[in-house]
């Protein structure tokens, strides 16, 4: 085995393992960690060397925080990380306001700001430091199939080596090697979204909200064209903010512009003292990832592979976060993994723990999900996004029943009256 944070090149014998961990993003370095902290010999395979960009806005909100203190992780203040209060949402032609994330049981009341490259390397080694074994510049080829069975038994990787374990976690973002090379493909029956974001230097870095744009016009607000998308604007707290759009499929715009154009022309019309307008202020290229959401690739378990994150298109249709989910859904696998561990590895018992991996996803988000999937084709079209903002955002108790149902934030059990609806919708509408 190789050392913690190690390359071991040249190996003859297979790696063997009790479970493997294909990606080490955020989803991918949780469940390396639970699954240490479970009492289990896991690898953790990453394609590239930290520290490493990601295209990501670089806010998290309490849910994902949740997840960061269920790791043990320290997010105060000392420890490097940017806490924001909430959203401040523009659109509907009315001054911005703010929302506050909400009070609650099951999630703390403060959001997160840290950047991709530091933050996917804190994870990792936060999983080191738990026991798991990380091979970095380990680029993952595709899956070792038993020739009896059709299960994965391993992985091999782009140097020749063999990684074995009777588990594998897909992590591996997007691409999703190892699902396309288990037969598993995208539903094209789900939503995808495109983000584009780059860094500006700017005096608004230490804000302490999240600003969300539900409306993006190309010139005066109200006075010019909508274009399609919504934005964000995230100050990293380091003299720099993260800003950026995203653009849904069910918009007619996707695919048929230059999203690049899109964004630059969205922040030619902010305050020019925001440092926006300015091109001498961009820090870096513009860059963009997909959004692949509401489970668009499935089962997401299945012959010993479970998805997670990204991987099995886990990112919320409602507001395109992926990094709680991915993380969300790394503990569950990890969960059903540890289960069938200890039944013992191949026997029916055991499947049946890793068949409740999907069982428990479904259960808590699939029909969220589904409301996801009916929101994203009315937010599609410009023109319903300004109806829906004029109208609604003027209205401030709608506002905060929408922005706890966009930010997935209510309590189980002891919740109030928008919590309870929003509850009861989510186990009424059928599993994505």
């Amino acid at each position: 085995m190789a050392e913690p944070g190690r390359v071991a090149k040249g190996a003859a014998e297979p790696v063997l393992a009790d479970a493997i961990v294909v990606g080490a993003g955020p989803g991918g370095s949780a469940a390396a960690r639970h699954l240490a902290d479970r009492g289990l010999d896991v690898v953790l395979l990453e394609k590239t060397r930290f520290p490493r960009e990601k295209v990501c806005g670089d806010g998290l909100t309490p849910r994902a925080t949740r997840q960061l203190i269920r790791l043990g992780i320290d997010t105060s203040a000392e420890s490097g990380w940017l806490r924001n209060k909430g959203l401040r949402i523009y659109g509907g032609g009315t001054d911005p306001f703010e929302m506050p994330w909400p009070e609650l049981t099951d999630f703390p009341s403060y959001g997160l700001v840290r950047p991709r490259a530091d933050f996917d390397d804190l994870l990792a080694k936060h999983a080191v430091a738990g026991g798991a074994h990380l091979y970095m510049e380990t680029a993952v080829t595709g899956p070792i199939l038993d020739e009896r069975t059709d299960r994965i038994v391993g992985v091999t990787t782009k140097d020749g080596r063999e990684f074995r374990a009777p588990f594998v976690v897909a992590a591996d973002g997007n691409s999703a090697r190892l699902a396309i090379g288990m037969g598993i493909q995208r539903r094209p029956d789900r939503p995808m979204g495109v983000a584009v974001r780059t860094y500006y230097r700017s005096p608004r870095h230490d804000d302490e909200w999240l600003e969300s744009w539900l409306e993006l016009w190309d010139g005066a607000p109200n006075q010019s064209s909508l274009l399609p998308g919504y934005g964000w604007i995230f100050g990293m707290g380091d003299g720099t903010c993260n800003v950026g759009l995203g653009i849904l499929n069910t918009s007619p715009a996707f695919g048929k512009v230059d999203y690049k154009d899109l964004l630059l022309r969205w922040l030619a019309n902010t305050p020019p003292e925001w440092g926006f307008t300015d091109p001498a202020n961009q820090i870096g290229t513009v860059q963009g990832a997909a959004l692949p959401m509401a489970f668009n690739r499935q089962p997401i378990y299945t012959r010993g592979l479970l998805l997670v994150g990204d991987a099995g298109g886990m990112v919320n249709p409602f507001n395109g976060e992926g990094i709680a989910y991915a993380m969300e859904t790394a503990e569950l696998a990890a969960d059903a993994i540890a289960e069938a561990h200890y039944r013992g590895a191949g026997t029916t018992s055991a499947e049946r723990a890793l068949a409740g991996y999907e069982a428990a996803v479904k259960a808590e988000l699939g029909g969220y999900y589904r409301l996801g999937t009916i929101f994203v084709k009315l937010i599609g079209h410009p023109k319903i996004m300004h109806l829906c903002t004029t109208y609604g955002l003027p209205r401030k108790t709608l506002m905060r029943f929408v922005h706890k149902l966009l930010a997935n934030l209510t309590d189980k059990r002891d919740g109030d009256v928008m919590d309870r609806v929003i509850n009861a919708m989510t186990r009424i509408a059928p599993s994505a």
